[in-house]
């Protein structure tokens, strides 16, 4: 619950607060000479810039991260946390430092609560290598200087490079943590010309059946397909403009914030309102038209057709995606790219919230799809 005193602060603010008031003095006076990165990042939606007060009801509240090379973490960690959880203010900004823990073993949401003796906070402390092996999979400690491969690119879902990329660093003595996260800012040319072809190719798979259910009688399924396409469009807009598309419940707040949402909106939404298949078809064509306009701009291919046209002897106005798929995928000059498939990354082929957050299944699911 809110604390009645406590006015809601965004949380990076919030971890901004508890180092430069709490972690940072009390590390100054105890090991003025450690070198440490302070941070945010990782799982959260304060790293996203997506949190209200609604979020302040569990697992959110003055949290951080702290980042020592591995010599460090592994004599300091434990000195570290015992030291904070005595010398930590109880309160930043009116909000505890404290989490109470839940008595129930499969629970791990924590609350934050006030407290009178050492409080159990949210700072952790580890080294970069090995906390992106844990967020983004065990390879990710041998990226090194050469980065991910464009196999490791494509095991890695959209969510968690957003969670690493995003956030903010308050200090970084070692660089290893800016370093990294400069590294995954966004993908190799190579790979996001496969991404594009992959998320087109996904469109023109079904941008006919909004037409063909409504032939058949399947108002609904129409509805269905045309809400599906909604969600590819969205999700090609912010790869368009090199944003990384984040899970479900947080795609429409990236969507409104990209350049593109100005634009896209009102089809978007008028497709999704649209109560039959004429002002589907009408709003969805609008969308690609634009979007074709888009990926025109960007120079990656010659400049193709942006315009609907029929799905080739039936009455159904499309704009036959996978020309665009085609042509990008034309482009691609990495030879292992070029072999595969037009299935794309994981999260282009796969939502499931349980199986994104594992990257040793992703990495072997990944590969299998490959091998097709």
């Amino acid at each position: 619950m809110t604390p009645p005193d406590a006015a809601f602060v965004p949380g990076l603010d919030l971890a901004r607060a508890l180092y430069e008031e709490g972690v940072r003095p009390v590390l100054d006076a105890a090991l003025p000479d450690l070198r440490y990165a302070a941070a945010r990042v990782g799982p959260g939606s304060e790293v996203l810039g997506f949190d209200t007060a609604r979020s302040t009801d569990h697992d959110w509240g003055p949290c951080l991260q702290l980042f020592l090379s591995p010599e460090d973490a592994e004599r300091h960690a434990g000195p570290i946390r015992d030291l904070l959880a005595h010398r930590l203010p109880k309160h930043v900004r009116g909000w505890p430092t404290h989490f109470r823990r839940s008595t129930d073993p499969h629970e791990a949401v924590r609350h934050m609560e006030a407290t009178p003796g050492p409080v159990d906070h949210k700072v952790t402390v580890d080294d970069v290598g090995s906390w992106l092996a844990a967020h983004l999979g065990p390879r990710a400690a041998d990226w090194g200087r050469a980065g991910p491969t464009a196999g490791d690119w494509l095991a890695l879902p959209q969510q968690k490079l957003a969670e690493v990329t995003a956030g903010a660093v308050f200090r970084d003595d070692l660089g290893e943590l800016t370093a990294a996260r400069r590294q995954l800012a966004w993908y190799p040319d190579q790979v996001w010309r496969y991404l594009l072809a992959c998320q087109w190719q996904r469109i023109s798979q079904e941008e006919a059946f909004v037409g063909r259910c409504a032939e058949a009688g399947d108002d609904l399924g129409s509805a269905v397909v045309a809400a599906r396409l909604v969600r590819d469009l969205m999700r090609l807009a912010l790869l368009l403009e090199r944003r990384y598309a984040p899970y479900g419940k947080w795609l429409g707040s990236a969507f409104g914030r990209s350049e593109a949402a100005g634009a896209l909106s009102p089809s978007l939404r008028g497709a999704l309102a649209a109560t039959g298949y004429p002002g589907r078809e009408r709003h969805l064509c609008d969308a690609y038209e634009t979007l074709g306009r888009m990926h025109n701009a960007t120079g990656l291919t010659p400049p193709l057709d942006p315009t609907r046209r029929p799905f080739h002897g039936r009455p159904f106005l499309v704009l036959h995606a996978e020309r665009f798929a085609r042509t990008l995928a034309g482009t691609l000059t990495d030879p292992g790219l070029r072999a595969l498939p037009l299935t794309g990354g994981v999260d282009q082929w796969a939502d499931s919230t349980d199986l994104l957050g594992r990257p040793e299944v992703l990495r072997a699911a990944a590969g299998a799809v490959a091998a097709l």
